[in-house]
C-alpha cells in the first residue's frame, strides 16, 4: 500500500518523540511505501486533490535500555512528484497546530479526495468540527466546571467563584498560553485582557484541578478504543504537565473511569472520522481532545514495551481492505 503523511518539514521532526515519525516508520516496516508532503503543497486540479509528494525512507530508531537511540541520518528522500492524493491508499493529516486559516483551507482542499479510493486520517470534516478545547464541552459529565467567554467580568466572576481556574486559548498547542488564575491576583484583569486580546477572542476557563500535580494523562484512542497512555507530570515550579514545557513522563494505567470516558466519546469520534485521537485527563476529568497531530506514541512504546504505531497502521490496513 501507499501511505502519504502531511507533516511539518521532516528535518524539523524529532524521531525519538514525534508520533508522525513513529507512524511512518511502522508503515515502512510493514512493507508500505511512505510519502510525505506539506499543507502548502496541496492543490485542487480538475476537481481532485493533488500534492507534491516525496518518497521517504527511514532508519528505524533503536531501543537502548530506557531511551531511544537515533541513527544518523535518520531519513532520506527521493524525487518529488506532483500527483493526485487518490494514488495513495491512505493520507494522514499530521500538520501541527495551531489551527490557523491556512490550516483550515488545507482541510477544504482535502475534501476533494474521493473517500471511496483513499482513507484520510483524520477526516477533514472532523478536523474542522473538533476544536481541541471546545470539542470536550459536549460531554458535560466528563469535564470539569468550564466556561468559554471573552467577557472580562464573566471570566473574573467565574474565577472568584471557583477560587482558582485555568485559562486556555482555544487555538493553543503544547500548553502555550495556559494560565493559572486566582481571584486575588492583582494582575487578573490584565491577564484576561492579554489572553482575549482586549475581548476579541474567546478563551476557555476551567476550574483548577489540584490533581494536576499528579499528572496530566494522555490516552491514545484508535477508532474509539483506548490503546495506550502516558502520564505527564509537572516539574519544578511549572503547573503544566505538557512534554513541550518540560513535563516528566511516567508509566501509567488506564483506569475504569478513563475507560468510561473513552466509551462515552467513542461513537461521536468515529462518526466524525476522528480515528486517531489523544485525549487528556486530569483527576478523572476530560480536559482536551487532541485531533490534529496527537503525540505520545514514542513515550508509551518506550515505557510499556509496545508498538502502537504498528497497531495503528494495521488498523488502517484492515479498514482499507474492508472498504472502510
Amino acid at each position: 500500500m501507499k501511505f502519504a503523511f502531511i507533516i511539518d518539514p521532516i528535518e524539523k521532526l524529532n524521531p525519538s518523540h514525534d508520533s508522525s515519525v513513529a507512524l511512518m516508520e511502522a508503515a515502512q516496516l510493514l512493507g508500505h511505501e511512505v510519502w510525505v508532503t506539506q499543507a502548502h503543497q496541496l492543490n485542487v486540479i480538475d476537481g481532485q486533490t493533488w500534492a507534491l509528494l516525496t518518497p521517504v525512507n527511514l532508519t528505524p530508531i533503536i531501543r537502548d535500555q530506557d531511551r531511544w537511540r537515533v541513527e544518523e541520518p535518520w531519513f532520506s528522500v527521493g524525487q518529488s512528484i506532483l500527483q493526485p492524493l487518490e494514488n495513495m491508499d491512505s493520507v494522514f493529516m499530521r500538520t501541527d497546530p495551531p489551527v490557523t486559516i491556512p490550516y483550515l483551507y488545507a482541510t477544504y482542499l482535502l475534501d476533494y479526495i474521493n473517500p471511496e479510493k483513499t482513507l484520510v486520517v483524520n477526516s477533514p470534516h472532523g478536523l474542522r468540527t473538533a476544536n481541541e478545547k471546545m470539542y470536550a464541552l459536549q460531554f458535560k459529565d466528563c469535564i470539569p466546571t468550564t466556561i468559554v467567554s471573552r467577557d472580562k467580568q464573566v471570566i473574573r466572576e467565574f474565577v472568584e467563584r471557583q477560587g482558582a481556574a485555568v485559562l486556555k486559548p482555544l487555538g493553543g498547542k503544547a500548553g502555550e498560553g495556559i494560565l493559572f488564575l486566582e481571584g486575588s491576583d492583582r494582575n487578573l484583569n490584565s491577564l484576561i485582557e492579554i489572553s482575549t486580546q482586549q475581548g476579541i477572542y474567546p478563551v476557555m476557563i476551567q476550574t483548577f484541578l489540584p490533581e494536576a500535580k499528579d499528572g496530566d494523562k494522555r490516552i491514545i484512542v484508535l477508532n474509539g478504543e483506548p490503546i495506550g497512555a502516558v502520564n505527564r507530570i509537572p516539574t519544578g515550579q511549572e503547573f503544566r504537565g505538557n512534554m513541550a514545557v518540560g513535563g516528566r513522563v511516567a508509566k501509567t494505567e488506564i483506569t475504569d473511569r478513563e475507560r468510561e470516558i473513552c466509551q462515552k466519546l467513542a461513537s461521536k469520534l468515529v462518526a466524525d472520522g476522528l480515528y486517531f485521537v489523544g485525549i487528556d485527563i486530569i483527576g478523572g476529568y476530560l480536559t482536551e481532545v487532541n485531533v490534529t497531530s496527537p503525540t505520545g506514541i514514542r513515550e508509551i512504546d518506550l515505557l510499556d514495551g509496545v508498538y502502537l504505531g504498528k497497531q495503528v497502521i494495521e488498523w488502517v490496513e484492515n479498514k482499507i481492505t474492508n472498504r472502510f
